[in-house]
């Protein structure tokens, strides 16, 4: 069987081609895809050729943000998933061509242990699910406290789902970007355009956590004055290396962390969360485009500042 993908053939390049499915098995079910999204950093080092893993070698079907309704299911699996919204990180599922992680395609498969139903979210704010437990799992690892002081730096998807978590833990937070629109929807007891505002300005106690989800090894290192003795940096970004300033790290006995996507669980967590109201993610999708329109989304999820997260629209492919 054969499906439309997104496909990234050479650097620096995205199109539209169809790709040939595998057989689907009694534990996997199928998915037609309602709605995608793009991640601006994984995606961004992928399209640039940076990402040099045998099993992310271009050409590649990119994507782990992926919604849609189940259509059918193997011979093992529930047939009550058969018309529900789910979420998929991800899906192996295509011949002759590597997956980066194989999310954006019209049809996949997946085993049915990697779906998690909707429920009651709606399918558009599921797009969020695989960032919001990136970030929840960050904030596991820092294991954030009511009272802590949480400065996180950047403002993209990750870094405002992370200040959201953290202030629904009862930190005190605050935030800081370059960036006027991001700064526009983000949650924090101090919201730093550091362009305008210096942080040292506007902080004026030490904070017991940097939360850094920018990219940026000079912001961190702006930020590392505030950082009190014996404080926690968590690394929420995705970095080529690491470039760190050691003596503010010597002085103040800091501890480094990092935290890797999600944990077990934490995909279902982050839906209830939304689905309960503790975490609010839908003034996150700032754009929406059909899947037709491919190169100029991911243009815009690239380049564009006004843009915090692109929902991709596959209903009408």
């Amino acid at each position: 069987m054969q499906t439309c993908a997104v496909v990234i053939p050479e650097p620096g390049r995205v199109e539209l081609s169809q790709v040939t499915l595998k057989t689907p098995g009694p534990d996997d079910v199928i998915l037609q895809t309602a709605y995608t999204s793009i991640s601006a950093g994984t995606e961004r080092m992928l399209l640039a050729g940076q990402m040099p893993h045998p099993m992310l070698a271009l050409p590649v079907v990119p994507g782990y943000e992926t919604v849609g309704r189940v259509t059918e299911v193997g011979a093992n699996v529930d047939p009550a998933w058969v018309g529900r919204w789910a979420y998929v990180g991800g899906a192996l599922c295509y011949e002759g061509i590597n997956a980066a992680w194989g999310g954006q395609a019209a049809t996949l498969f997946t085993s049915a242990e990697r779906v998690v139903a909707l429920d009651e979210i709606a399918p558009r704010d599921g797009v969020l699910l695989a960032l919001a437990a990136t970030s929840l799992h960050g904030i596991d690892v820092l294991d954030t406290q009511p009272g802590d002081r949480v400065l996180v730096i950047g403002q993209g998807p990750v870094g405002q789902l992370a200040a959201r978590i953290a202030a629904e833990r009862g930190a005190w937070v605050a935030v800081s970007d370059l960036n006027p629109a991001r700064l526009s929807r983000s949650v924090g007891d101090v919201v730093i355009q550091v362009d305008e505002t210096p942080l040292q300005e506007a902080i004026t106690e030490p904070v017991t956590a940097i939360i850094e989800s920018s990219g940026s090894m000079a912001a961190l290192a702006a930020a590392l004055p505030l950082l009190d003795k014996g404080g926690t940096i968590l690394l929420l970004g995705y970095y080529q290396k690491l470039e760190v300033p050691y003596m503010p790290l010597f002085l103040k006995e800091a501890r480094l962390l990092t935290a890797k996507e999600w944990a077990p669980g934490d995909l279902v967590r982050c839906r209830d969360m939304i689905a309960d109201g503790r975490l609010e993610v839908g003034s996150l999708l700032t754009h929406t485009l059909p899947v037709s329109e491919i190169s100029a989304a991911y243009d815009t999820a690239m380049n564009d500042p006004d843009c915090l997260k692109l929902v991709i629209d596959w209903t009408n492919a």
